[in-house]
C-alpha cells in the first residue's frame, strides 16, 4: 500500500488561511477541528478544511506545501476557487 501526503489549506469564517501537510488527513483535520494543540489554528479558531491535493512522494508534498506558504493571499484563494468556488467545508 502506498502512503499518501496531502497538502491542505483550512479556513474559519472570516477566510484566514491555514497551509499544512500531513500524511492522516482526516486525523489532521479532526485535530484542528478539536483545537488539540496550541498554535495559529487553535488561536485563529481555523477549523474549515476547503482545499486539499494528494501525493505519493513526502518531497513533492513537502516542496508544494512550501511554494503555496510563499503565494500571496489572492492567488491561494484563487487556487482554493479552482476546487471549492463557495468555499465551502470539505466533508472527508
Amino acid at each position: 500500500m502506498t502512503k499518501r501526503y496531502c497538502v491542505y489549506i483550512m479556513m474559519n469564517h472570516s477566510k484566514t488561511l491555514y497551509i499544512g501537510m500531513t500524511n492522516d488527513l482526516r486525523r489532521r483535520v479532526a485535530e484542528h477541528k478539536e483545537m488539540l494543540k496550541d498554535g495559529f489554528t487553535k488561536r485563529y479558531r481555523i477549523t474549515m478544511l476547503v482545499y486539499y491535493e494528494e501525493y505519493d512522494d513526502i518531497r513533492y508534498a513537502i516542496e508544494r506545501e512550501t511554494r503555496l506558504k510563499t503565494w500571496n493571499r489572492q492567488k491561494k484563494l484563487d487556487l482554493i476557487r479552482t476546487m471549492n468556488p463557495e468555499f465551502k467545508e470539505i466533508e472527508l
